[in-house]
């Protein structure tokens, strides 16, 4: 059995769900309640895939304005970044996902050619079968981000998938690369 470590990143505008969405997917539930993420916060989760042992740190960035300065130490160490927007159709929807294509540059100032995946989160607040992904489908490939979810922190819809594909791709990466380095 192999043991691997990942340090993931979680970023975008305050607000859009990132602390929820970690929450959600490494606890299984839901606040209601609005916490503002002070610079930065972690959470650790360990699971095994195909008999290894990976350990994930996920670092919650704080989105908002007054933490910028911080952010560069934050970002260290990172093997790949998840960036969340939100999905609602009202400022904080439209503002977020303007930012996505700051967000990005942002980690690759910091992180280099890492992989990240996109998230565009709270779901359950809009009409999904009149959502139109034109425009974040260009983003995603233009960007060659490593995927695209639909997710809700509040019902769950598609958390799970979407962390196991950030996650599975680390694995798959490292784990190749770890058989070369072998004698």
């Amino acid at each position: 059995m192999s043991k691997f470590k990942f340090k993931i990143t979680i970023i975008g505008d305050g607000y859009v769900g990132k602390t929820s969405l970690i929450r959600k997917f490494t606890q299984g539930n839901f606040q209601e309640d609005y916490i503002q993420t002070i610079g930065a916060q972690f959470s650790e989760y360990t699971e095994e895939i195909e008999g290894d042992r990976c350990e994930l740190i996920f670092w919650d960035i704080a989105g908002q304005d007054e933490f910028h300065f911080l952010r560069p130490a934050f970002y260290r160490s990172s093997l790949a970044s998840i960036i969340v927007f939100s999905l609602e159709e009202n400022d904080l929807g439209k503002e977020s996902f303007k930012n996505i294509v700051e967000w990005h540059k942002e980690i690759k100032k910091f992180c280099g050619k890492i992989p990240v995946i996109l998230f565009g989160n709270k779901v359950d607040l809009i009409d999904e079968d009149k959502l139109n992904d034109e425009k974040i489908l260009k983003i995603v490939k233009k960007s060659n981000f490593i995927g695209y979810y639909h997710t809700s922190a509040k019902t769950g819809q598609n958390v799970e998938d979407a962390f196991r594909g950030i996650i599975e791709e680390l694995h798959t990466k490292y784990k190749l690369m770890s058989s070369i380095q072998e004698p």
